[in-house]
């Protein structure tokens, strides 16, 4: 559908009046959220569901508790990662046996990224300044391992890159800026040089129409617990087109991604399309707490999803901007995810006060305070109400209490 964004509201009664029309509103009573908590840390790790939580203590207790190995069979353990796939390919816009749930993200855009690697005409290795460090990482592992080039492109570069062929590893929404690739263009500049993107959709899935197929994406990995809610360390995903499974391999070549798994040949024989980009045994237990998250997905239109994630940051930097912060992301909704990023240097203390007030964002070094904006479950006047509480800490100056500048281990 296309997008068509709501008015920026300018008071607490406007954004209730939002709430009341918004098509949206039901999918909240799907979460457990806890009381007194606005949750703007989606795009870390979603809230949990009550169908995950149910999936979750049914497998546990029924499936494994009662029917134990059998349960592979009987309670489909086996198929779990292509069905959830099929669920998540409609959220990606992409055919239904292009997805597979497996792994990590990390370890996905290593085998995407290595067997790529092989149908290109230069072998060159690439991640952008500002990409997401271990998609940096993967880059330059991956190189030293198959002795490749390896490069770090700066942002103005990265076209002319791409004329010359190789494989980029490129991150959909920047997870520090929230800003937005062009999927169709650089997709469009790639196939003339005949480089291959492999897309990270960790901050995008869930959250905004991709439209991959449409747009010419041909390979990609998203984290599950993010926008999908999964919990986590859920398992990630993996998208290839089937215009190009077949004449990939990947490095990793498990049991699971074999044509018969259980015949245990010794012969690495892959299967047909996705599936050979399986591994090893499927964590199932955090497979089914993914599969029942992905049920308050059911028939949303993911064009909503994103209208209304832009909407809500679209309130937060409005307010922002009028109060004279300095904003970290594009104004431009149509160049934005789902979280916005808010300027300055006693950010990780401001954010360690908001979280003492039950608004929960989070901080990326040196300067960054994130604020995601999940439209399933938060509501206009739970971004009025977090900004708010924002002003307010800022007013005050309640930040500079010590306790607010001790470092966790997670920022």
């Amino acid at each position: 559908m296309s997008m068509t964004l709501s008015p920026i509201p300018q008071s607490l009664a406007e954004a209730r009046a939002l709430d009341a029309a918004d098509p949206l509103s039901d999918a909240r009573s799907h979460f457990s959220l806890p009381e007194g908590v606005i949750y703007l840390d989606g795009h870390s790790l979603g809230p949990v569901t009550h169908a995950a939580l149910a999936r979750l203590d049914r497998g546990a207790r029924s499936d494994w508790g009662e029917n134990l190995v059998r349960s592979w069979n009987n309670a489909g353990w086996i198929d779990l990662p292509a069905r959830m796939g099929a669920r998540i390919a409609r959220l990606i816009g992409v055919a239904e046996d292009e997805v597979l749930v497996c792994d990590s993200v990390s370890v996905n855009l290593f085998k995407l990224a290595a067997s790529a690697l092989e149908v290109t005409p230069r072998r060159l290795l690439m991640a952008e300044s500002g990409e997401f460090p271990t998609d940096q990482y993967i880059v330059e592992g991956l190189a030293e391992a198959v002795r490749a080039e390896s490069a770090r492109i700066e942002p103005a570069a990265l076209e002319a890159a791409l004329q010359q062929g190789g494989v980029l590893i490129k991150s959909v929404v920047n997870y520090r800026t929230g800003a937005l690739a062009d999927i169709g263009a650089l997709e469009a500049v790639a196939r003339e040089g005949g480089a291959r993107i492999v897309w990270d959709l960790s901050h995008a899935a869930g959250v905004l129409d991709l439209r991959l197929g449409e747009r010419g994406a041909v390979l990609a990995s998203g984290c599950g617990y993010k926008y999908l809610n999964g919990g986590p360390g859920a398992p990630a995903f993996v998208y290839v087109s089937r215009s190009l499974a077949n004449q990939l391999c990947t490095p990793i070549r498990g049991w699971f991604g074999h044509v018969d798994a259980f015949a245990f040949q010794e012969e690495y024989t892959p299967l047909s399309g996705v599936g050979r980009f399986a591994a090893g045994t499927p964590p199932i237990l955090s497979c089914l707490a993914l599969d029942g998250a992905l049920d308050v997905f059911d028939g949303v239109d993911p064009g909503l999803l994103g209208a209304k994630a832009r909407a809500l940051g679209g309130l937060f930097l409005d307010r922002a901007a009028r109060l004279g912060l300095a904003i970290g992301s594009p104004r431009d909704p149509m160049r934005r995810g789902g979280h916005v990023a808010i300027l300055h240097q006693e950010g990780y203390a401001i954010i360690q006060a908001l979280i003492a007030r039950g608004i929960i964002g989070d901080f990326r070094a040196p300067d960054a305070m994130r604020f995601g904006f999940s439209p399933l479950f938060l509501r206009y006047e739970d971004v009025w109400c977090a900004f708010d509480a924002l002003q307010e800490v800022l007013d005050r100056e309640s930040f500079r209490d010590p306790r607010f500048a001790l470092r966790a281990k997670v920022t």
